[in-house]
């Protein structure tokens, strides 16, 4: 069972098979090819949704959309379909499909309750081998229906590629609107492929660096409403807030711990040096992690809550470091030319993801956690900010485009980059982990 946000609307999955033992979990042959370090996609062929009018169109766009931009899957254009799905519970006719190279087939039908829910469910099948490999049902309202084509999408590539998906993901984000030099900056939260964009601020004061929590209902985020820089905890769906503590000078960059039982930030003191800390959300108790008289900045925990990647000029220009928790060990792990910022450490574990300043423009790049193995993802004139989806393997940042920043996001090839559409210019995006 998969349940929304809000409590009252609940997401139900139940298995789908045409018979006992139909469906294949492990052994269809649909695969994904690797070639000279090249993902091949996957040709796929994704069925409008038999019934709900103009909705089960809407839900097959919406998947056919996750597939195609993760760069994994083809999705073939319905014009070249053959077999013209009637009953989406039936075995198609294989022959059909292999006929266009589809090596996946998807189907599924969406139709009303009668206490007023949705109901969808898909079925994916490997034509080639002519069987099942997986099938669902969902039930949700009216309000989440794009949720549910998200979670079909996510079942998909699962099923297909062994990694979990990230298409039922939020993202939260800095609209920005105005002129340049009058920019209203708000806080605002949309699905990860845009949609359902939603203000979480009124604009009237300056609002930076959002960052989700681990129980995905809480974000981080620094204010200037007060005329200095606050850190302040909200709620997302209650709209509660509260302010996480009072910092003499500059605060920079917080993100929750693993648990989501602490923040990390950097603060600058009277002494002009900014150094690392850790709050204790429950006991308001601040830790200090770092001690130098250089500017110690952008601290991100490792996803086993274990160690702390940040930046520190303490070398004379700004390189990435890894330390133990505790501030132990501090030790540099880049050594590029250029300067280092906004390290941020892979849900995986396996990498981090970087900023890089060098020869004019700025690059997206990731490192293994022991700095080697440097790879640029994407160089721009202005870029910055990256931030992971929950698989590990994409990543959002935002680059200066026509005036302001745009979000883009860009896999691990460095292949598949993809704008993100909003309507306003939109900087500094942080990714939630999947819904539940």
């Amino acid at each position: 069972m998969r349940s929304f946000l809000n409590p009252l609307l609940v997401l139900v999955a139940v298995t789908l098979g045409i018979t006992a033992g139909s469906v294949v979990p492990v052994l269809a042959k649909v695969e994904l090819k690797v070639t000279g370090g090249n993902i091949e996609p996957l040709p796929i062929a994704i069925t409008d949704f038999q019934g709900g009018d103009a909705l089960g169109a809407q839900i097959s766009q919406i998947v056919t959309a996750d597939l195609k931009r993760s760069g994994l899957f083809a999705p073939i254009d319905k014009s070249a379909f053959i077999e013209k799905i009637a009953n989406p519970d039936a075995q198609p006719r294989f022959d059909d499909w292999k006929v266009i190279n589809a090596q996946a087939l998807v189907t599924g039908s969406v139709s009303k309750e009668a206490d007023g829910r949705i109901r969808a469910q898909y079925r994916l099948w490997d034509t080639f081998d002519g069987v099942q490999m997986s099938g669902e049902q969902f039930f949700a309202n009216d309000a989440n229906q794009r949720r549910v084509a998200h979670i079909i999408a996510d079942a998909i590539y699962e099923r297909i590629t062994g990694e979990k998906g990230y298409f039922d993901t939020r993202v939260v984000f800095i609209d920005e609107s105005g002129a340049k030099n009058a920019r209203k900056k708000r806080l605002a939260i949309m699905d990860q492929d845009g949609a359902n964009v939603r203000y979480l601020s009124d604009g009237k004061s300056i609002v930076l660096t959002p960052r989700f929590s681990p129980n995905r209902q809480e974000i981080t985020y620094m204010s200037y409403e007060s005329g200095q820089p606050r850190v302040y905890l909200l709620q997302i769906e209650t709209g509660q807030r509260e302010l996480v503590g009072n910092f003499p000078g500059m605060t920079f960059a917080p993100r929750f711990s693993p648990d989501g039982q602490k923040v990390i930030m950097s603060l600058l003191r009277d002494d002009g040096n900014s150094n690392i800390f850790a709050m204790d959300l429950r006991s308001r108790s601040t830790t200090r992690l770092t001690n130098s008289t250089a500017i110690d900045t952008s601290p991100s925990y490792s996803p086993d809550g274990s160690k702390v990647v940040f930046t520190s000029d303490r070398g004379g220009r700004a390189q990435i470091y890894v330390m133990g928790a505790d501030g132990s060990s501090q030790t540099r792990i880049s050594f590029g030319d250029g300067v280092y910022s906004t390290p941020v450490w892979s849900p995986r574990g396996d990498l981090i993801a970087f900023t890089k300043q060098t020869g004019g423009e700025f690059q997206i790049g990731v490192m293994k956690t022991d700095g080697s193995g440097e790879r640029i993802l994407s160089s721009g004139f202005q870029q910055e900010g990256p931030t992971w989806a929950p698989n590990g393997r994409v990543l959002m940042f935002f680059r200066d485009s026509n005036g302001g920043p745009k979000l883009v996001s860009v896999d691990l090839t460095g292949r598949n980059e993809q704008p993100i559409p909003t309507s306003n210019f939109a900087s500094d995006p942080a990714w939630s982990p999947l819904l539940e």
